[in-house]
């Protein structure tokens, strides 16, 4: 910029047509353009002369992901991820609860999480994301979009989202802060099929990422973990909204038994390795308030 502000450009080019990117372009500007909070990437303006562009502060610290998956970069610290997942479920419940529509995001995830220069994280890319005005419980979407790994069963088996598809998106995020692993990597396996063991059985500390030798906050671990296990329940309805995930990660009282299955849901969803067996299983919301777009 003249003044010599460093700035991030988005020039939209997802769409199969002109028509279907300007309506891209414009249903992105109308969601973001109404936002605005320290953990949410701010948008400055735009640009529709020759292409189409949105225009936001930059970002210096690149994404969660970038840090986090670097090898060549020291491993990124336990009292910085803990922060990390602190802010973003500050600004997932703005997106929910603090617009004047709610917002779903639809693709919540690491790389989606860029960090300021004093690494304050910020949700960006809103190229999926829907309104979900107050009278709706949800809505029915299509085609289904978004980054295998992370998205909840609801979703990617019924095209069903609400503010509970971005919570499901978040526990999956926090498991990836906590153990330094990407939500679907080489072996083809999970990041919740491998976290299944560890989170059934208690022993949260062998999710921890190794290259942290140790060093971190058992007490934050035990949130963040309690936290991510209620984020990715099968049933949208038993997981928690994000100001009760906040709850739990800024140290408030949470009696265990408040958050109890029901012995009906015992069986939980733990990643794609499951779908086959439990689609039929997966609960669908009455069709009585059921959106399409």
């Amino acid at each position: 910029m003249e003044d010599g502000q460093v700035i991030a450009v988005k020039r939209l080019m997802r769409a199969s047509s002109d028509e279907q990117r300007e309506k891209d372009f414009l249903t992105e500007l109308g969601t973001v353009g109404h936002v605005w909070h320290p953990n949410v990437s701010a948008l400055l303006g735009c640009c529709i002369d020759r292409d189409l562009h949105l225009i936001f502060e930059f970002s210096s610290r690149g994404s969660v992901s970038s840090n986090l998956h670097d090898e060549n970069s020291p491993p990124m610290a336990w009292k910085l991820r803990y922060n990390i997942a602190m802010g973003t479920a500050r600004g997932l419940h703005y997106l929910h609860k603090g617009c004047q529509r709610r917002i779903i995001h639809r693709d919540i995830k690491a790389s989606n999480i860029l960090l300021t220069s004093n690494f304050e994280p910020q949700i960006s890319d809103f190229g999926l994301a829907k309104w979900l005005p107050s009278e709706w419980t949800y809505r029915a979407v299509a085609p289904i979009e978004g980054t295998f790994g992370c998205l909840a069963p609801e979703y990617f088996m019924h095209g069903i989202v609400d503010e509970k598809t971005d919570v499901f998106a978040f526990g999956v995020f926090l498991l990836e802060i906590i153990s330094g692993r990407k939500p679907v990597d080489g072996s083809h396996k999970s990041l919740l099929s491998w976290a299944r063991p560890f989170l059934n059985e208690g022993t949260i500390q062998l999710l921890v990422d190794p290259r942290l030798e140790q060093d971190y906050d058992m007490e934050q671990l035990k949130r963040l973990t309690f936290a991510a296990s209620l984020c990715i329940r099968t049933t949208a309805t038993l997981r928690p909204s994000m100001i009760e995930v906040l709850e739990i990660l800024e140290g408030g009282e949470i009696p265990q038994d408040r958050w109890n299955l029901p012995e009906e849901e015992e069986e939980e969803f733990w990643g794609f390795d499951d779908l086959n067996e439990d689609e039929d299983e997966c609960d669908t919301p009455s069709t009585s308030s059921t959106r399409s777009s």
